[in-house]
């Protein structure tokens, strides 16, 4: 995963009035899908209803890219009902912590519950 601002994010998304967030979404699923993640394609994202499905399937690439350090119920959450600048901004934020533990060499186990 890449590392990105969360500040940046957020004040991208505002001052693009949401063409940011569209560009984020797109781009760190191209990430999760490249680490395996089953994400269908982002045009997905401006078809009513589909939008939905869509965020969803993001979101178990999330919970699969953290290795369920976010679980797809929270990303879910976070992406469709907190807000299109809180919500990438905490994802983001795990994406970090992802990109990070990359760089040390990996990703430690996924908690089981």
């Amino acid at each position: 995963m890449t590392k990105r601002s969360i500040i940046a994010i957020i004040l991208l998304t505002i001052v693009t009035f949401g063409i940011y967030h569209i560009y984020w979404l797109v781009k760190t699923k191209n990430e999760m899908v490249s680490m395996g993640a089953d994400i269908p394609t982002g045009w997905l994202i401006i078809i009513p209803i589909a939008n939905i499905y869509w965020m969803w399937k993001y979101s178990v690439g999330v919970e699969y890219a953290s290795r369920g350090r976010m679980s797809s119920a929270v990303a879910f959450l976070l992406m469709f009902l907190v807000g299109y600048i809180i919500g990438p901004a905490i994802i983001q934020s795990t994406f970090n912590d992802i990109a990070d533990q990359q760089a040390r060499g990996g990703l430690p186990q996924a908690r089981i519950a």
